[in-house]
Order: structure tokens, then C-alpha cells, then sequence
């Protein structure tokens, strides 16, 4: 398979990494009792037993010396991927969905810059236009839910800028270590963190069962298996791309509840998403020079040139 090839494939696994994510909206409206700490936990539970047992399936154990073996960066990945799962939802208990939404969107810029520092990668025009346009297009979609920036949501928004700083370093870990490791081991360990961190949050339990079968199905659909294609669509993605298209889920969050639970979305959303949708279309779309240069056919397509 060539370079495109594998390329086009990444781009269309990774695309369904944020559908999956963006499915949240509608098991969460379905809820009877469970809420905040507590969906995060059940959640975060379900997604590290899901994945062991897909690492069980692929005949890898979830032992502790195959963690250690992914190195300090692997564990630094689980860390990170803990920090994902856990500070989104103490962000909303915080500050509103539209402020933690914004602050989240600066991951492409993040992830640029860390790509830079660490990975030696210099982003092209076509990538810094797609981040301006994902900004202005979030910034569009949630103005008329900006909130008053009082201490408290301010306290909100300092907790949510963990996620966009751990997803940014987390697929750069991806781009540096995933390569050589199986980086699905740092999956399972993030879910096992995060739901020890929520556990003392979340107790005591209220959840029904018919709760506890929905954030099943939240934890294997909506994180875990997202989060293992993400997995497997990096190996053939730059970390900026695999940024950029994760904002699908802000994009497609508002559709699917309009469509699941007749949520409509305001005009101000559906403007502000097609712009964002532009930006992501535009970037994917632009000519990728080293595709066109016989001569370079032999760079990765992850290579700083791209």
C-alpha cells in the first residue's frame, strides 16, 4: 500500500474517532440518576475494561511489566490520557459546556507548537489556515453561550486548558513513541486512572442499572474504541492532523443531539460549524507536495517537510 494510501485510510479512521466521540450528547440525555463524577467514573471504568479485554483478544496482557515496557513515555501517555478523561468533566461542573468548548479548540495550536519544539516539525500555510478557521468557526458556535468570566468559571476554564495542553503533548508522545510501542496499553492504564481519581468524587453510587448499561456503552463506543482507532490512525497521521480532525467532535456534538433528542441547534452553531468544517475540508483537500514529487516518494508522510 503507498504512502496515500495508508494516508487516506488514517484520515478516514481518524474521522471516526470524533464521530464516535460526539456520540456523548445523546447517551447522556438518556440518564436517569447518574451525573458528573460519577458518568466519568463508570465511564472511564468500562473504557479500561474494554480495552483490556481487546489487548487480551490480540493475545497481550495487561500485565504491569508490558505497561512499564512502553517506557516513561507510555506511562506519561496514560497519564495524559487520565487528565483527558477526568478534567473535561470537572470542567463542566465549573464553567459552561460553551467555555470549556472554547478553551479546547486551542489544541491544534498546542499541538503545532509542540510539534515544533519537540518533533523538529514546521506547520505549512495550509495548517495555519485550518487553525484559524477551526478558532474563529469554535468561537462562532458558542459566542452566545460565553459566560461572565467570575473566579469561578474562571477556576472552570483553568481546569479545562488541561485537556487541549494533554491532548496536544499526548499526540506528540503518539508521533515520538507509538512507532516502536504498543500504545494501547496507555489507554487502559488512562481509564483505570482517571476512574480511581472519580471513585472518591463519585461515591456514593445512584446510578440505576439502566444507567450503568448506558455508560457501558459510553465507555466502549464513545472512549475506548475511539480511543484505540486513534491509536492505530496516528501511525500514519502528523500530530497537528490528528488535532485538527479531533474538533469534528465539537462540530458534530449539537448535530447528533439535534437529530437523537430534537436538541435544535442555533443559527449561530450551524455557521460557526460550517466553518470549522471548511477549515478541516480545506486542509485535507490542499496538495500535499511530497505526494507529488516522485523523488521524495520515500519520505513518511509524517516527515517535518509535510
Amino acid at each position: 500500500m503507498t504512502d496515500r494510501a495508508l494516508h487516506r485510510k488514517a484520515v478516514v479512521l481518524m474521522v471516526c474517532v470524533p464521530v464516535l466521540w460526539s456520540m456523548a450528547g445523546i447517551f447522556t440525555r438518556q440518564l436517569e440518576v447518574a451525573r458528573s463524577f460519577e458518568v466519568t467514573f463508570w465511564r472511564s471504568l468500562f473504557a479500561a475494561l474494554f480495552v483490556a479485554l481487546a489487548l487480551v483478544f490480540k493475545r497481550q496482557s495487561v500485565a504491569i511489566s508490558k505497561i512499564r515496557r512502553m517506557g516513561w513515555l507510555g506511562l506519561l501517555s496514560g497519564v495524559l490520557w487520565a487528565s483527558m478523561f477526568s478534567c473535561f468533566m470537572l470542567a463542566l461542573t465549573m464553567t459552561t459546556v460553551a467555555n470549556t468548548l472554547i478553551v479546547d479548540s486551542v489544541s491544534p495550536l498546542l499541538t503545532v507548537f509542540f510539534a515544533w519544539i519537540f518533533l523538529k516539525q514546521k506547520a505549512t500555510p495550509r495548517t495555519w489556515i485550518a487553525i484559524v478557521l477551526a478558532f474563529i468557526g469554535m468561537v462562532w458556535m458558542f459566542s452566545g453561550g460565553m459566560s461572565k468570566l467570575g473566579r469561578i468559571h474562571l477556576a472552570g476554564m483553568a481546569v479545562a486548558m488541561m485537556v487541549p495542553f494533554a491532548a496536544a503533548a499526548n499526540f506528540i508522545i503518539l508521533k515520538k513513541a507509538g512507532q516502536e510501542h504498543e500504545m494501547t496499553h496507555a489507554v487502559f492504564l488512562g481509564g483505570a486512572l482517571s476512574a480511581l481519581l472519580m471513585l472518591p468524587l463519585a461515591w456514593p453510587f445512584q446510578a440505576s442499572f439502566h444507567d450503568i448499561a448506558l455508560m457501558a456503552l459510553l465507555g466502549v463506543f464513545q472512549l475506548g474504541l475511539p480511543c484505540m482507532l486513534l491509536i492505530k490512525a496516528s501511525k500514519n497521521l502528523s500530530a497537528t492532523e490528528i488535532s485538527l480532525l479531533s474538533l469534528l467532535e465539537i462540530l458534530l456534538g449539537p448535530i447528533w443531539v439535534w437529530l437523537g433528542v430534537g436538541e435544535i441547534p442555533s443559527s449561530s452553531t450551524l455557521v460557526g460549524g460550517s466553518i470549522v468544517l471548511l477549515g478541516l475540508i480545506l486542509h485535507e483537500l490542499a496538495p500535499i507536495p511530497q505526494y507529488r514529487d516522485k523523488q521524495t516518494a520515500s519520505i513518511s508522510i509524517n516527515d517535518p517537510g509535510r
